[in-house]
């Protein structure tokens, strides 16, 4: 099987994909165990949590994937499309688990 070269954002991008899924899943859990303060907080901004999480979701998805395409001389950070596709599959995965362990 032939190895394709990724571009600078597909491994950029990609590697925000994987961290913002872990991070949302985190805020979940935060968010559902301090409903008086980060919950309340997130209603008051968009007037529903749900937007609020995603706006957080956006901005950090996206400013990582710009801070990550930087390093090595403007070439992104270095990773194999294999490693770049676990990374992603098992943190979508991590994350589910985290918030289906945190509901049960």
């Amino acid at each position: 099987m032939e190895q394709t070269e990724l571009g600078k954002y597909t491994r950029s991008f990609g590697l925000s994909l994987g961290i913002t899924s872990l991070l949302s899943a985190l805020l979940v859990i935060l968010k559902e165990t301090h409903e008086e303060t980060v919950l309340a907080w997130m209603k008051t901004v968009t007037l529903h949590h749900w937007v609020t999480h995603g706006i957080i979701n956006l901005i950090v998805f996206v400013v990582l994937g710009v801070v990550l395409s930087r390093p090595n001389n403007g070439n992104g950070v270095s990773i194999s499309s294999k490693a770049l596709a676990m990374c992603i599959a098992g943190s979508v995965v991590f994350s589910g688990i985290l918030i289906a362990g945190f509901y049960r």
